[in-house]
């Protein structure tokens, strides 16, 4: 079986997110325990598993995703990655749908080589600072809100930039506080090529730090969205590998747009 590595929401090898993307054939997914220590094995924040479903259908692929410890509902990187390995390979063109634990998800490749994904919205909501988090993070947040069931997420404003890129979480404090992660974010130093910037801890379901959270963005577009007063943004996520993921926000769905790279094409010699 055929393995791919992709480094997604970058246009370079060795930044933005790195997944795992195998594709099975249409007899679909095999064991549940296979696709997680094939996961475990590749040892990346994501590894996605998709395999063609039949025509006539509400979606074209099935999709999963597997962190090295647990299944995920929702995962924008690793979506990216399979939408780039379908059109790369000739797989697919134009627009692909997929079925996933979240609802369905499409993807549409541009001339230029970029994707946009069509995710479901983060509904927010505000709520106090849970007990600790402040000493979890090492910063003091301005603003907390709940992101919703499907991404899990705590979404923590902090006063700048520098706060966000100055962060040194305590990982097994943060990891008690919210279903999947918490994802730390703030407006742009002005004159950035961007709009406002973040970070995403997820110690909850094994990654320590994400370094470029696609689903997050489903929950930072609503939220920028609404206070710089515009539906077409663009985010940098400040991990050391570092990604841009550009967001256009439609009501109940946002649209995330970024590229992708194959860094890595092998041969998977164990099977099911």
């Amino acid at each position: 079986m055929r393995i791919r590595t992709v480094d997604a929401f970058t246009d370079r090898p060795f930044a933005g997110n790195p997944a795992g993307v195998l594709l099975f054939g249409p007899e679909g997914f095999p064991e549940d325990a296979f696709l997680q220590r094939v996961a475990a094995e590749l040892n990346l924040s994501e590894t996605a598993f998709a395999h063609p479903l039949p025509p006539g259908g509400d979606a074209d692929w099935a999709l999963r995703w597997f962190t090295p410890v647990t299944e995920v509902d929702m995962c924008g990187h690793a979506t990216l990655a399979t939408a780039h390995v379908l059109h790369t390979t000739g797989t697919a063109t134009g627009s692909v749908r997929f079925a996933a634990r979240c609802g369905t998800l499409a993807s549409t490749a541009h001339p230029d080589g970029s994707l946009t994904l069509d995710f479901p919205t983060a509904p927010l909501t505000p709520e106090p600072a849970p007990a600790g988090l402040a000493e979890a993070l090492g910063a003091e947040p301005l603003s907390v809100h709940d992101t919703g069931a499907q991404v899990g997420d705590l979404l923590v404003e902090l006063k700048d930039e520098a706060a966000v890129r100055g962060l040194a979480p305590d990982f097994a404090a943060l990891a008690a506080l919210s279903r999947r992660g918490v994802i730390a974010t703030a407006a742009a130093t002005p004159m950035r090529a961007y709009d406002y910037v973040s970070r995403g801890f997820f110690p909850a379901v094994g990654i320590d730090e994400d370094p470029v959270t696609g689903s997050a963005h489903t929950a930072l577009a609503p939220f920028w969205s609404a206070r710089l007063g515009r539906e077409e943004l663009t985010g940098l996520q400040a991990s050391a590998r570092s990604g841009l993921v550009r967001t256009s926000l439609r009501g109940a769905r946002t649209l995330l747009t970024g590229r992708a790279v194959t860094v890595l094409d092998g041969e998977l010699l164990v099977g099911p």
